[in-house]
């Protein structure tokens, strides 16, 4: 079955004190165009992310969002132990100075400025690499399954369409006959009127309906649509990705009806080749955002 290109899906890992959230959108392309958006400490892993996106996927542009949660917390204390050091020792030279009793406490040297600071987490790259690789799997799954929910409605819209097609082919190949017999008929007419009632000779008269006739044959562009019409639904029911075969069997589908009405003069197929034209673009419409 079909997939759609559009799509979104979240996860979540977490792997020896390092979680990761990751949220992936995807929508229609030509290809396959991935971009990933890691914190900066994760920047090393955007190759890992990228190329798990394109084993999962095969046409759409994806967008990767990643950021670190607060598992084990990403802000440490930091003691500047040569700095506390140095205030101890100034504040016990100072309190001898001034003859002040008491000893120099742990809580003075520590509420010193710059004795305690808070920085970064380091991160773990090789757990950081695998809660990616598990959010990441979560995600893409959840995605893979709103495209496909979004494929089965395309296919069943493509579906509806091609029947829609079919009914307007077999009129025109019903209608097309009728329009060589009215041409002959026309044509006797006028004949007729410009010979002053005279007979027409009847073999020029076959000849030039023969001529009509093959000029206006449109049953090898109704064969090959027919045959555009099997392959679009050979491919409906594969569960590979079709979307370029797709585009191409549509764009060779609009050729076919524009050659059958340029080679119509009758007003009812010119009639059903403005529906099929129609129902043709609408398809084309459809087939972008298959996978």
């Amino acid at each position: 079955m079909i997939r759609s290109m559009t799509g979104f899906g979240a996860g979540r890992g977490q792997v020896r004190g390092e979680e990761i959230d990751v949220e992936v959108r995807s929508v229609n392309h030509k290809y396959l165009e991935v971009k990933a958006r890691l914190p900066r400490e994760l920047a090393a892993l955007e190759v890992d992310a990228v190329r798990a996106v394109r084993e999962r996927l095969a046409r759409g542009g994806v967008e990767v969002g990643a950021r670190r949660g607060a598992a084990r917390g990403q802000l440490a204390p930091r003691v500047d132990t040569a700095l506390a050091e140095d205030y101890a020792r100034a504040f016990s030279a100072l309190r001898e100075r001034l003859g002040l009793p008491g000893e120099v406490t742990l809580g003075e040297v520590l509420s010193a400025e710059g004795v305690v600071s808070l920085e970064e987490r380091t991160v773990d790259l090789e757990a950081a690499r695998e809660a990616l690789a598990a959010a990441l799997g979560q995600a893409l799954g959840a995605l893979a399954a709103m495209r496909e929910r979004e494929g089965a409605a395309l296919a069943r819209d493509l579906e509806g369409r091609l029947g829609t097609l079919e009914e307007l082919v077999a009129g025109v190949e019903q209608v097309s006959p009728r329009s060589v017999e009215a041409y002959r008929v026309r044509l006797q007419e006028r004949v007729q009127e410009l010979s002053r009632g005279l007979a027409p000779d009847p073999a020029r008269l076959a000849t030039e309906v023969a001529l009509f006739a093959d000029r206006m044959d449109v049953a090898e562009e109704i064969t090959r649509l027919r045959s555009h019409f099997a392959q679009m639904r050979s491919l409906l029911a594969k569960p590979e990705p079709a979307g370029r075969k797709m585009d191409f069997l549509v764009q060779e589908m609009h050729r076919e009806v524009n050659t059958i009405g340029s080679k119509s003069q009758s007003a009812e197929i010119a009639a059903a080749v403005v529906s099929l034209k129609a129902e043709v673009e609408r398809m084309r419409e459809q087939v972008q955002n298959v996978e």
